[in-house]
């Protein structure tokens, strides 16, 4: 008999365990006060780091450390994730009953390293479509063989020094490559190289990514390859807009010009071509997302973020701030980071690093470089700039400014 009465005690031990559990890991928590046993709803605060180890400040209290996860009562909190030697990260959270939000903070230090890494001085930075190769051209060299058209690659990882990710695609000794102008093709296989004699002299090379022997001129085929870029570009952004609900892909139409999508296709930069008030695409709206307030009521001419999955759209920008010198992206100041969930900002010659919602700008670097040429290294570890150092009586060369 006493067997029968424990088995029955073990069942039921197990089973309130589990309810236990269960409602622990929905965000539940459990007083004990005036002898009475109660059950708090609360929700979870998900807090990540890059770097990790940072402290999580809850109104101001150190709380916890991340990578953690913190029960919370319903409410709005000031949460800040600090680490020394990096910026700080703070945000206004909204925790609901039995939901998980999410707190990810990509900390900056306050003082990054800078690392030159091509010392031939250079010209004309031009990054590809995939935001791995940026071609460059160089005219240091006496040498009519080691002058032209240059290939650094920042999906390689040399094992000595990233001078090494350089390789040449063309050179001197056919035509002044080194003084080209350059363009890439939407599929980041091929280069236009222009290169002007005079007024009315131009030439025009079709360049493949590997060293070209035989330069192909298309001058007077030129609007034949535009015409197949264009194709190409065209099918790019049909691509783009597949799998997306015909009702956003509507409102895009109407409303949206594209500028820039995140590396996971998951949001994308757009500016505002008209003013209008953005209907909800998700019904019901989903649960633990960005809790940052959004603007449904878009302005002709203003810069946006929205996000695809979540159904959130962000002013970033009153309009497009005025450049005078050519612009880092396509002529324009803003780009995606590398991690989809930040911006680069080139504005008033300063580099800035926000969260994709607009919070937490960062100046990561308020030094000389050229030209506002700004890029973000495709692993997110630095970000390169086109620079004399202030010395113009030096040739500007690419410097990586440390992120880590």
């Amino acid at each position: 008999m006493k067997k029968v009465f424990l088995y029955i005690a073990i069942f039921l031990f197990l089973i309130v365990g589990t309810i236990v559990v269960v409602l622990y890991g929905r965000g539940y928590n459990f007083s004990f006060g005036n002898g009475k046993v109660g059950i708090l709803g609360t929700g979870l605060l998900a807090a990540t780091s890059q770097p990790d180890g940072a402290g999580i400040y809850i109104n101001n209290h150190l709380t916890s450390a991340t990578n953690n996860t913190i029960s919370l009562s319903p409410g709005i909190y000031d949460v800040k994730i600090a680490k020394s030697g990096y910026f700080p990260w703070e945000k206004k959270i909204k925790i609901e009953k039995e939901v998980v939000s999410t707190a990810y903070a990509l900390l900056l230090p306050i003082a990054p390293k800078l690392e030159n890494i091509t010392n031939t001085g250079i010209r004309n930075p031009v990054i590809d479509p995939s935001r791995t190769k940026i071609a460059y051209t160089t005219s240091s060299s006496g040498d009519s063989r080691k002058n032209g058209i240059y290939i650094l690659d920042m999906s390689l990882r040399p094992i000595l020094t990233l001078q090494s990710s350089s390789t040449q695609i063309a050179d001197d000794t056919l035509d002044r490559f080194s003084e080209a102008r350059l363009s890439w093709s939407p599929d980041a296989k091929e280069l236009v190289a222009t290169i002007s004699a005079g007024v009315n002299i131009v030439t025009t090379y079709l360049l493949k990514t590997s060293f070209n022997e035989n330069p192909q001129d298309v001058t007077a085929t030129l609007s034949s390859v535009e015409a197949v870029w264009l194709e190409q570009k065209e099918d790019q952004e049909k691509s783009a807009l597949l799998g997306l609900k015909a009702k956003l892909v509507s409102i895009i139409k109407e409303n949206f010009q594209i500028l820039a999508w995140s590396e996971d296709g998951t949001k994308f930069i757009y500016e505002a071509t008209q003013s209008a008030n953005l209907p909800s695409i998700i019904n019901p709206p989903l649960i633990g997302t960005n809790s940052t307030p959004e603007e449904r009521t878009i302005s002709k001419g203003a810069i946006y973020t929205y996000d695809v999955k979540e159904d959130k759209n962000f002013k970033i920008l009153d309009s497009v701030p005025d450049h005078n010198s050519n612009d880092f992206i396509n002529g324009f100041p803003l780009t995606w980071f590398t991690d989809s969930k930040h911006l680069v900002f080139v504005n008033d010659k300063k580099i800035s690093i926000m969260d994709y919602d607009g919070q937490n700008r960062i100046t990561v670097y308020a030094g000389p470089f050229i030209d506002d040429y700004v890029f973000a290294w495709p692993d997110g570890s630095k970000i390169l700039i086109l620079t004399d150092l202030g010395n113009p009586a030096i040739s500007p060369n690419l410097y990586t400014i440390s992120l880590k």
